[in-house]
């Protein structure tokens, strides 16, 4: 099978694999006792922050473990903005992970957050005049996503993070799909926070980490033990903290050249999918996209139709975000880009891995175009 689903989770690396193996089994050890074993296990934490630091050039105190994308992105809407002395007022878009538009509901709900939800254009891209334009002297935080899960678009995050900067308003983004494709460096972006994930970049399922500017009050979501400095209680997951930062460092050292391979691929593919069905959309941009991501609609078929026929070609994708398996409504990323619901529930989504090869792409290309036409005309035969 040919595996096209790679912003869901990618598989583990193996240097990955051999570098946590001890860690798991004879090198195991509590950071916190002062035994032998755990100090070892602390001597591991200490080099998984430095190396998660470095790649995202910052302190490593500024680096905060996670159990993944999604607490990441909790712990930095609802740290920051609980945190925060300024107000009660957070700008974000219509566009984001339900993990930051969840997060956003909590606040909004339990503790009075007025929420400023911006809307996008045709692309799914934020207009960062009017971001800049809904900072008020009392938004707390304002959160726009790096690039998005479902249609691969890419967020101007250097300038809304410009904008919050020159007003003192911190500044946070989901960056779980551009790390290992686009530039990391938190200072270069100008960001206050960002969130990773492990599970896309070659670690296990389970880790993660946010980069908080160190200055920064934060408010934990778990209390306890006061690991993490204080802002992530719970015994440390060594192995996963090791795992997403040798992972993250990897795909830094690599992404130029995977994102330049890739895009070329992904570019190829769109011509082909585009050529070969007819009345097919491209969803999200044609060159401000992530490298690895291709996403259309196929008006006058469902979404999960193609996926099977696809699927039975020998290709595995997907109709969106995995985190949104199961639900009937249409995707509120491709509404809010201005497709109505019937469009948009015939959405397929294609991403790439670095290791996805050109064979794989043609192979998939046709598939999708076989798919298509076994649909349709099931449908018209049907009629």
């Amino acid at each position: 099978m040919i595996y096209l689903d790679a912003a869901a989770t990618a598989p583990v690396r193996t240097e990955i694999l051999e570098l946590i193996k001890p860690l798991l089994t004879t090198e195991f050890g509590n950071p916190s006792s002062r035994h032998l074993r755990g100090t070892g296990a602390a001597a591991a934490l200490d080099y998984a922050r430095t190396t998660a630091a470095t790649a995202l050039g910052c302190r490593p105190g500024d680096i905060v473990f996670t159990s993944g994308g999604t607490e990441a992105d909790n712990l930095a809407v609802k740290g920051l903005a609980l945190a925060a002395p300024r107000g009660r007022h957070v700008v974000s878009s219509q566009v984001e992970h339900p993990a930051v538009l969840e997060s956003l509901r909590y606040l909004e709900r339990s503790h009075g957050f007025r929420l400023t939800l911006l809307p996008v254009d045709g692309d799914g891209r934020v207009d960062p005049a009017a971001a800049a334009a809904a900072l008020t002297p009392d938004t707390t935080l304002c959160t726009i996503m790096y690039a998005n899960n479902e249609v691969g678009t890419l967020q101007p995050v250097t300038e809304v993070a410009s904008a919050c900067r020159s007003l003192g308003v911190p500044f946070h983004t989901d960056a779980v799909q551009a790390a290992g494709w686009l530039p990391v460096q938190v200072r270069d972006l100008g960001v206050d926070a960002m969130s990773i994930s492990g599970h896309k970049l070659g670690a296990p399922a389970g880790c993660g980490l946010l980069y908080v500017r160190g200055a920064l009050p934060l408010e934990p979501l778990l209390h306890g033990g006061g690991q993490e400095r204080g802002k992530r209680s719970g015994t440390e997951n060594v192995a996963g903290a090791v795992a997403v930062a040798a992972a993250l460092a990897l795909a830094v050292a690599e992404q130029d050249d995977a994102a330049r391979r890739t895009a070329g691929l992904r570019d190829r593919f769109i011509r082909e999918v585009l050529g070969g069905v007819p009345g097919a959309l491209l969803t999200g941009p044609a060159v401000q996209r992530l490298p690895g991501h291709a996403s259309f609609c196929f008006p006058g078929t469902a979404g999960e139709a193609v996926l099977l026929e696809v699927e039975r070609r020998g290709v595995l994708c997907s109709s969106g975000s995995a985190c949104a398996v199961g639900s009937d409504e249409p995707s509120a990323v491709l509404t809010a880009m201005g497709l109505d619901r019937e469009t948009a529930q015939t959405a397929v989504r294609f991403t790439l891995s670095p290791h996805t090869t050109p064979a794989e792409m043609e192979h998939a290309a046709s598939a999708v175009i076989d798919a298509v036409a076994a649909v349709t005309g099931t449908a018209v035969q049907g009629q």
